[in-house]
């Protein structure tokens, strides 16, 4: 189509899916890639362009996003044999993983030896905000390549917070985010697990908290999953876990101690580490209920 702009995904998870999607618009043709043909099939539907490799999207598309599980697949579909550095029409690379500074910056070097600019550019909000298109986008980069994706940036998430201009700040703002989310997941679930155990009824435990100072994130969007038992928020531990080992790495890097962060680390690093990586990040409320002996469950 002769007047869209042409932008390319790469990574349709469980993030990376209702992101893309807001980017499918009359005036974008839109060029996907997962190793999963499933996760394209939906896109292609709606006119994306499912495309065999991210060298094949860079072909295509002038503009990248790429939301990838870990660094070891973002440094693959950056810089691999068939990484998007081969292609021929990219010239702006958004990595929108959580992978931590130094890998970030090393993937922004080596692209930028190829004349690709690379905007570090994570996100905050969780799948509800990607579905909702509230997130909160963070960006790092060059000025104007982050003034360049800035109107694509604001059709997936609600508000840009720059960082900087050396790829790698952003992702040192989200590490620092999710290392508070953890440490605040962990610090509600053993308060209501000493309440339930007390007797109190959690719906009014829960009430409270978010009358009170107590009131967070958590307790507004993560408690009733558990109260419910629905276990279903839509993040699992095994994220969570990563991301807040790549943050406390960040932290001992720069010789910042962590000791209050760190053994919120260990409950995250547990619950992986016995079988629950895969399961929601709600769940982690079965480790806290098992070491109290009571749930923390609604009385409807």
């Amino acid at each position: 189509m002769a007047n869209t702009t042409h932008i390319g995904f790469i990574g349709l998870g469980q993030m990376g899916a209702p992101m893309a999607e807001r980017l499918l618009a009359e005036d974008v043709t839109l060029h996907v890639h997962d190793p999963r043909p499933e996760a394209m099939a939906p896109f292609v539907a709606r006119g994306a362009i499912a495309c065999a490799s991210p060298r094949a999207v860079a072909d295509a598309a002038a503009v990248i996003f790429a939301c990838l599980p870990n660094g070891k697949v973002s440094q693959a579909v950056a810089s691999g044999a068939e990484g998007i550095i081969g292609g021929g029409a990219v010239r702006l690379y958004a990595e929108m993983s959580t992978i931590g500074k130094s890998t970030v910056a090393g993937i922004a070097a080596t692209l930028a030896e190829r004349g690709i600019a690379m905007v570090d550019a994570p996100i905050s909000g969780g799948p509800a905000g990607a579905r909702n298109g509230t997130l909160a986008m963070l960006a790092a980069g060059a000025p104007a390549a982050v003034e360049a994706l800035r109107p694509w940036l604001l059709r997936i998430g609600r508000q840009v917070f720059v960082l900087g201009e050396q790829p790698g700040q952003a992702q040192v703002m989200k590490l620092v985010n999710n290392l508070i989310f953890a440490a605040n997941m962990v610090s509600a679930l053993e308060g209501l697990s000493l309440g339930a155990k007390a007797g109190l009824d959690a719906d009014t435990m829960l009430e409270m908290l978010n009358a009170g100072t107590g009131r967070s994130m958590v307790s507004e969007h993560i408690m009733p999953e558990v109260l419910s038992r629905r276990f279903a928020f839509g993040a699992t531990i095994a994220v969570v876990d990563k991301d807040v080992s790549l943050g406390l790495a960040e932290a001992a890097a720069l010789d910042v101690p962590m000791w209050g962060l760190e053994q919120a680390a260990r409950v995250w690093r547990f619950a992986a580490s016995q079988g629950a990586g895969a399961d929601d990040i709600s769940e982690l409320a079965r480790v806290m209920e098992r070491w109290a002996g009571a749930e923390i469950r609604s009385g409807d």
